[in-house]
């Protein structure tokens, strides 16, 4: 049976989802009762229980502040978008040994999940047009374990159960942050076990649930990815060999296969300017000459001084530069770029680049079908590429999946993974984490007695 479809294109709205929602009602007012969170289940790694104090730019409530285990702390203000969903703002990041936070992002956002079937019969573009943010998902207490629930108003949702409480902050431990046996010192080891951060909601679309996770870690990286979960569309089983994939006995049903191309928009303000700089790195590697031992790599810089459509290959690299700010050795601070595994593709402008630097325009929040700006503006982000000089640049990042289905995939269906980490470079001097006994050996350094 084909899938139904809705007047615009909507995907059908699952059975019981209402009936869902409103049977969490009750939960969601006695939340609000008690205020604006609620508490999950204990754990060893617990957030900071005291309300925090209020960020630049928004009020306590929508503040969020964690000091991790190890020192590190990281700030930010959030709110929720009528489209995009949740919306992180004013993120700044305080290692130990800094005096004040470091700011990194003005703002970090989806910006669209793009969805085109196999088959061509369907194409759906789930920010812009499938009501995913108003299909926040209640959270139970043990999705959050030894974290806090916050009650998020969703816009344009149903007025009679404005509030749900889908929003989770918590710490998780990522394993070794790093690991050094003192080869001086043959009975000392150093190590240390990394914290994170955790921010996430999880939204509904069609059979879809998808789990928008953001981790702060302690060393300073922010990693955000789009898990997929929830089911296969069972309306979609009339494929054929080439367009799908036999799910359940024998080689009848064919599960339509389709692709999943999720985009970010980063609006970096390093040390509170927004006016940083963007450079592209590219390595040659040569074949062995003369008497050399192996094969010699040199690396060039390109400052990328217009806008940019640029494509993820071997040895290149982008890093976004601070215009103010330097570390205690003198060195502009800046984050790399870092991709995730992904797939690009082809089968439409907007998607045929793995990234875009654009100059910063305010109705520009979209990568496709982009609504916000007035009529005759260019609607995708690759129609914004046009040589314009960059003085206040966004990063725009594309990340594909190409979804054939397997038997695994039900039932429910295991959460699939796709995203990328921005990564301080030369934001601290040293290692963020490095122990005490360790401090002096910043630089070219030869063992003291």
């Amino acid at each position: 049976m084909p899938e139904q479809h809705l007047p615009g294109g909507v995907r059908p709205r699952i059975p019981g989802r209402a009936a869902r929602k409103s049977a969490a009602v009750g939960l969601t007012l006695a939340a609000l009762t008690a205020g604006a969170t609620t508490t999950a289940g204990p754990a060893v790694a617990r957030p900071q229980t005291a309300p925090a104090a209020a960020a630049p730019g928004c009020s306590a409530a929508h503040t969020i502040e964690q000091k991790l285990s190890t020192g590190t702390t990281w700030r930010m203000c959030w709110r929720y978008d009528s489209k995009a969903g949740l919306v992180l703002e004013n993120i700044s990041y305080r290692p130990k040994g800094e005096t004040k936070p470091i700011k990194v992002l003005n703002s970090a956002r989806l910006a669209q999940i793009h969805v085109p079937y196999d088959d061509g019969k369907h194409e759906y573009y789930d920010l812009t047009g499938q009501n995913f943010a108003q299909e926040l998902m209640e959270l139970a207490p043990a999705e959050c374990p030894g974290g806090t629930i916050k009650s998020v108003k969703v816009p344009d949702a149903d007025p009679s159960h404005p509030n749900v409480k889908g929003l989770c902050t918590t710490t998780r431990s990522r394993g070794h942050a790093y690991r050094m046996h003192d080869l001086v010192q043959p009975d000392k080891t150093y190590q240390q076990q990394g914290k994170d951060l955790l921010v996430y909601t999880v939204n509904q679309v069609g059979w879809y649930e998808y789990i928008t996770e953001w981790r702060f870690q302690d060393d300073g990286t922010v990693a955000m990815n789009v898990g997929a979960t929830g089911s296969l569309s069972w309306e979609d089983y009339n494929a054929q060999d080439g367009r799908g994939w036999p799910i359940g006995k024998g080689a009848k049903d064919y599960a339509t296969s389709h692709s999943h191309n999720v985009f970010w928009r980063l609006d970096f303000g390093l040390d509170g300017s927004s006016k940083t700089k963007v450079e592209q790195y590219d390595s040659t590697v040569s074949a062995p000459a003369g008497r050399q031992e192996g094969p010699t790599a040199k690396t060039t810089r390109t400052k990328v001084a217009k806008e940019l459509a640029g494509d993820h290959k071997a040895y290149r690299w982008w890093r976004v530069v601070s215009a103010t700010g330097k570390n205690k050795d003198g060195h502009a601070r800046s984050y790399e770029l870092v991709p995730g595994p992904t797939i690009r593709y082809p089968g439409r402008g907007f998607t045929k680049h793995d990234m875009y630097v654009t100059e910063y325009n305010t109705c520009e929040l979209f990568a496709s079908h982009n609504p916000k700006c007035a009529n005759g503006h260019p609607k995708s982000v690759d129609k914004w590429v046009g040589g314009q000089a960059l003085t206040h640049p966004v990063v725009w990042m594309n990340v594909g999946f190409h979804h054939i289905a397997r038997d695994e995939d039900q039932q429910p269906m295991p959460v699939h993974w796709q995203g990328f980490s921005i990564a301080p470079r030369d934001v601290t001097a040293m290692n963020p984490l490095t122990p005490k006994e360790l401090a002096w050996q910043n630089g070219h350094w030869e063992w003291r007695s």
